[in-house]
């Protein structure tokens, strides 16, 4: 029976096939699954024998623990560098993605210290 190893929503293209390559590496039987025309179905990578499932779980865990260790290197080297980004840079260079975000942050907020004493009174 097959057993989901790796679901692909929101996954990058590069780790993806890295994950697809470290299976094959390790004689791993596995296929892939697509989200479908709609995208309701989710996408993934699946272990044909559900036995193999507590090797593959490893290898993935420690492949996954490098890959975040790699990038807080690399994020760690930026901000030494004085490339990271900020608050206000980014609003600057996407507002039309920050601000709608902020106010809905400020919405929730009032709501959520106004609506308490709205009701009461």
């Amino acid at each position: 029976m097959a057993k989901l190893l790796f679901p692909l929503r929101n996954v990058p293209a590069d780790e993806a096939s890295e994950v697809r390559a470290l299976l094959d590496r390790h004689g791993l039987e596995w296929y892939e699954t697509e989200a479908g025309m709609l995208g309701f179905s989710a996408p993934g990578l699946w272990l044909r024998d559900k036995a193999d499932y507590p090797r593959a779980r490893a290898l993935l865990d420690e492949y996954q623990a490098q890959r975040r260790e790699q990038a807080r290197a690399e994020a760690r080297e930026r901000e030494a560098r004085g490339e990271h980004e900020t608050f206000m840079q980014q609003l600057r260079t996407q507002p039309a993605y920050v601000l709608p975000r902020l106010l809905a942050m400020i919405a929730i907020l009032a709501a959520t210290l106004a609506l308490p004493w709205w009701l009461l009174r």
